[in-house]
């Protein structure tokens, strides 16, 4: 097993390098990357701070940094460093000024715009962690998108994936036992969400749960005719409500999570037919 440490440098969000490195990591086997997320580096201080942990767990440094104080600053260091270092949109930007005719700059405002945006995203997130697992019942109205399903259908890191987008979600556990609350079924502004799994990957997945929680791996939890039970009632009650449903059983949460961007997306465009998710 090949270990890498990667730092991330960025001064927006880091999203952009996240999705690369997640992209590139995948044409490799046998790696442990280990990431070093430095985000919204916008001082020299900041930056100070960032090399000193850098020289203690030396690696690829990748970087999207516009300023160029601090983008020579990082060069320097890291040369001085003996560390690899690329920035990742430095193709891309160089061939659209080519075809454009035009020098890059940093257009007045940006940063302002990056920082709605940044706060935009924190807003979200706190909104989401103060919604998870049917909590604030209240409040549901306001999000953005809200996710229904069974226990260990990854509603809450697909939720927290969201927030990390900018968009607030809350998730509520369909238990037959329990069902949810009846506000749920007459929100106004929020797109409901149904996430499904086949039985056989969901017992899997709970048995797995309950072995890393050293409990008793064969409980009613895993119970495959309970199981089966279980689904078939949240797949009822989605597909009556008519909500767009996900299938997980072979999605990733990142995958998920594009997948129900894009039916909000359909929504806000005026697509009114839902189809599901599964394929």
């Amino acid at each position: 097993m090949n270990r890498l440490h990667l730092h991330l440098i960025s001064d927006s969000t880091g999203e952009t390098l996240e999705s690369i490195v997640k992209a590139a990591i995948a044409q490799f086997e046998d790696v442990e990357a280990i990431r070093h997320f430095w985000p919204m580096v916008r001082s020299e201080d900041h930056l100070q701070r960032i090399l000193r942990e850098i020289s203690g767990n030396p690696g690829l440094v990748l970087f999207t940094l516009f300023n160029p104080v601090l983008r020579r600053k990082l060069e320097h260091q890291c040369r001085a460093l003996g560390l690899p270092h690329a920035a990742p949109l430095d193709s891309v930007t160089d061939s659209m000024s080519n075809i454009l005719g035009q020098e890059t700059r940093n257009r007045p405002g940006r940063k302002h715009i990056l920082d709605e945006a940044y706060f935009a995203r924190i807003e979200a997130i706190q909104y989401t962690i103060a919604h998870d697992d049917g909590v604030g019942e209240e409040n549901w109205e306001e999000a953005d998108i809200i996710l229904v399903g069974v226990s260990r259908t990854s509603k809450t890191p697909t939720s927290i994936y969201l927030a990390n987008r900018g968009y607030k979600t809350a998730n509520v556990p369909v238990v037959p036992e329990s069902p949810p609350p009846s506000s749920l079924y007459h929100l106004k502004h929020p797109m409901i969400v149904g996430l499904t799994i086949s039985p056989d990957r969901l017992i899997q997945i709970r048995r797995n749960r309950l072995l890393s929680l050293n409990q008793a791996p064969e409980t009613a939890y895993v119970d495959l005719e309970r199981v089966q039970q279980e689904v078939a009632f949240a797949r009822r009650m989605i597909a009556d409500n008519g909500w767009p449903t996900i299938d997980v059983t072979r999605r990733s949460i990142e995958e998920a999570t594009a997948a129900i961007i894009n039916l909000f997306n359909d929504r806000l465009m005026g697509r009114s037919e839902w189809s599901e998710a599964s394929a």
